[in-house]
């Protein structure tokens, strides 16, 4: 786990889009985007999966959900609307197991997803 692929971005060792960044998360754009915006939220703590999360994790997961809503509207389409999404396994998509939010926007989202 500590050499996932987005440790290895938190780490500056693989050169990444970084466009959030705080003590406890980084936000960078996905290399294969699936809407106009497309950014990956990920703590710096490497969690491999949901189901690894325990009580201890809670306010780092709300953080991720804060740094993604900021974003948003510092970029300005938190109005217009955006998706976030966590996958979890192999079954939901979930390709690098550090545990990541996907934020979408810049163009209408289908229901249902998938």
């Amino acid at each position: 786990m500590s050499d996932s692929l987005f440790t290895r971005i938190i780490r500056r060792e693989i050169p990444a889009d970084i466009v959030y960044e705080d003590e406890h998360v980084v936000g960078f754009r996905d290399i294969n985007p699936q809407a106009p915006v497309h950014v990956l939220f990920v703590p710096r703590t490497p969690i491999a999966t949901l189901n690894d999360l325990g009580e201890e994790h809670a306010e780092l997961v709300g953080r991720l959900v804060l740094a993604a809503a900021a974003y948003a509207r510092r970029e300005g389409f938190a109005e217009r609307g955006y998706r976030t999404v966590f996958n979890c396994n192999e079954d939901a998509g979930q390709s690098v197991f550090h545990i990541h939010l996907h934020l979408l926007a810049g163009r209408r989202l289908g229901w249902p997803p998938g």
